[in-house]
């Protein structure tokens, strides 16, 4: 799969283009099927499957103050539609001269830059452009003039609720990480770059690797048993995430920290995916950092009492 900055760099040299647009924040059973539209269509044509996405969430530049935590790194999100068939990805730049661009803009230009554009995959709700002021209906006003199909895929529907981003977020911090499972349609990964930390864990013998999760939402605090994937790599991993009381000062800052058991070596800037098999208890401040690191020693026992019994 190739992954392009510039509409000009697709050069499809005479192929159909089939194209899902959307900002894709998890990648989720809803998204799939816009994606899987575009492939199929793509396989049909013998065209190109094109995914149009973003650097960033819309918000972060159009609306600061209501951009949400994602679900998903962007190395993940890429990941993700990779595994569904993507033949390119259009990866664009959301800045501010982006967001002011119109609707019917954008896909003039996207038409001349493509070349021959088949069918165009959005969901339902779909809109775009400067303002929002692009939709489905004058998607397909424009697609008549330029001959392309329409695609504006009806929202998917579990436990008789629909599908969406908003409502994996609200599962994630609620802990209902089988149900956000579900909705994602594979096992939902915390993933980042590791970080350096203090090295404490270290010092009390059990290291551990700091994972960068900013702007991401994250399950609430506890201990968790985990596979840790690095590259193409897997270990299994005990996964405290909080604030560390019992040796951090009031008011320190969240922290995901992974030890992979068995392992030996350099993670510093490596990104390391954690997919979440179970919490294993509740994040809780000890009398002492002894009572703290027989604690740790119990977790990890129990991590590979669980592994062993999976």
């Amino acid at each position: 799969m190739r992954v392009i900055r510039q509409s000009t760099d697709l050069q499809a040299r005479g192929r159909k283009v089939c194209v899902a647009i959307g900002v894709f924040d998890g990648v989720h059973l809803g998204h799939q099927q816009v994606i899987r539209q575009t492939t199929t269509d793509a396989e049909q044509q013998e065209a190109l499957a094109v995914v149009i996405t973003f650097d960033r969430h819309p918000n972060a530049v159009v609306a600061p103050e209501r951009t949400p935590d994602l679900i998903y790194s962007l190395p993940q999100k890429l990941r993700a539609i990779e595994a569904l068939g993507a033949d390119v990805i259009w990866l664009i730049e959301f800045d501010k001269a982006f967001s002011q661009r119109s609707a019917d803009d954008f896909v003039r230009n996207l038409a001349r830059d493509f070349g021959h554009i088949h069918s165009v995959c959005v969901g339902s709700g779909f809109t775009f452009g400067h303002k929002r002021s692009g939709t489905v209906d004058s998607l397909r006003q424009l697609g008549k003039e330029m001959h392309f199909i329409v695609h504006g895929l009806a929202a998917v529907a579990l436990d008789g609720e629909t599908v969406s981003s908003t409502r994996i977020r609200d599962a994630i911090r609620n802990g209902q990480l089988d149900g956000a499972s579900q909705m994602l349609g594979r096992g939902y990964a915390l993933a980042g770059k590791v970080v350096r930390g203090d090295a404490l864990g270290k010092k009390l013998g059990f290291p551990t690797a700091n994972i960068d999760t900013t702007g991401l939402v994250v399950p609430p605090d506890g201990v968790y048993a985990a596979h840790a994937h690095v590259g193409n790599a897997s270990y299994r991993a005990a996964v405290n995430i909080g604030v560390r009381p019992t040796v951090a000062a009031s008011g320190a800052p969240r922290r995901v920290e992974a030890h992979l058991l068995d392992f030996k070596g350099e993670l510093h800037d490596c990104e390391m995916e954690l997919t979440f098999v179970e919490k294993l208890r509740a994040e809780g401040k000890f009398e002492s950092v002894e009572a703290l690191k027989l604690q740790i020693a119990r977790d990890i026992q129990a991590a590979r009492d669980l592994f062993d019994k999976t």
